[in-house]
């Protein structure tokens, strides 16, 4: 038996292009108004939850903590959020929209334009069939690297 499976028939290959081209549409939607992708995510957070410990985005973004900090610098710099102590422990810090954060929130373009590029044509159960099967992929992964075995 070959392990020789082709790139182009990989689901992986084709999730990991998928995310890729809909980063990159992202990316031109924000530019002109001066962030990034990463950036755009911190402040949907913080405008669609609320208030935020700045430890929790590593996990929610899945991006290394040293990374978190230096994408909320600068949204500090420029203006579009606080970031604080917070009351229970003064090491960790919470994060908030200001007033021009939520303006600019208010000013960026809707992102859904590009759920519905790349999803057109496909039934909701196709959708929700794709959702499903790397959700559990990625589930099974992560039990896995947890050193736990099925």
């Amino acid at each position: 038996m070959t392990n020789k499976i082709s790139n182009r028939d990989s689901v992986g290959f084709w999730a990991k292009r998928c995310y890729l081209a809909g980063r990159a549409m992202m990316d031109d939607a924000l530019r002109p108004h001066g962030i990034g992708a990463t950036q755009w995510y911190i402040l949907h957070q913080l405008a669609e939850v609320g208030p935020t410990m700045q430890r929790d985005l590593v996990l929610l973004l899945q991006i290394e903590r040293a990374t978190v900090s230096i994408i909320v610098a600068n949204l500090v710099r420029k203006g579009l959020v606080e970031q604080s102590s917070d009351a229970v422990d003064q090491r960790q810090k919470k994060l908030c929209l200001t007033p021009a954060g939520v303006t600019l929130w208010g000013e960026l373009p809707d992102l859904h334009f590009i759920r519905t590029i790349a999803f057109d044509g496909f039934s909701d159960a196709d959708i929700e069939t794709a959702v499903r099967v790397l959700r559990t992929a990625t589930e099974h992964l992560q039990h896995r690297m947890k050193g736990n075995r099925a």
